[in-house]
């Protein structure tokens, strides 16, 4: 599965930005998906992640009710729609991919295709 992650840029505190990341997997309902993001000299740290249906999401308390993870199995893409971002949201995001739920969903080391990461610069 070969995954690329597009949207990221520079945007003012406060505002929005929304995310993408397009698939190369056949089956691309079969991938639960998620995002990650990185800041400078910190670890990866999860964001959100929604099932291969689409049924279920979760957040990191950090983003929720800020953050909205989706996906379309028909374009084989998933979203993340970022609004009300804050200076601390700077860092490269992440999607990632795996055909299993583990209980450690929000561990890095539970998905084994990633994308190259796009990087997002939040200013105050």
């Amino acid at each position: 599965v070969q995954l690329q992650a597009f949207g990221g840029g520079l945007v003012q505190a406060g505002g929005s930005l929304p995310l993408s990341c397009a698939a190369s997997a056949r089956t691309f309902g079969a991938y639960h998906m998620a995002w990650f993001r990185q800041a400078p000299g910190k670890e990866r740290e999860f964001v959100a992640r929604i099932t291969g249906s689409g049924s279920t999401t979760y957040y990191a308390d950090s983003v929720k009710d800020r953050f909205t993870i989706s996906r379309d199995n028909a374009k084989n893409t998933v979203y993340l729609q970022m609004n009300s971002l804050k200076p601390e949201g700077t860092a490269v995001y992440y999607c990632a991919a795996d055909p299993y739920s583990p209980a450690r969903y929000r561990s890095p080391h539970s998905y084994k295709y990633w994308g190259q990461g796009t990087q997002v610069t939040v200013s105050s």
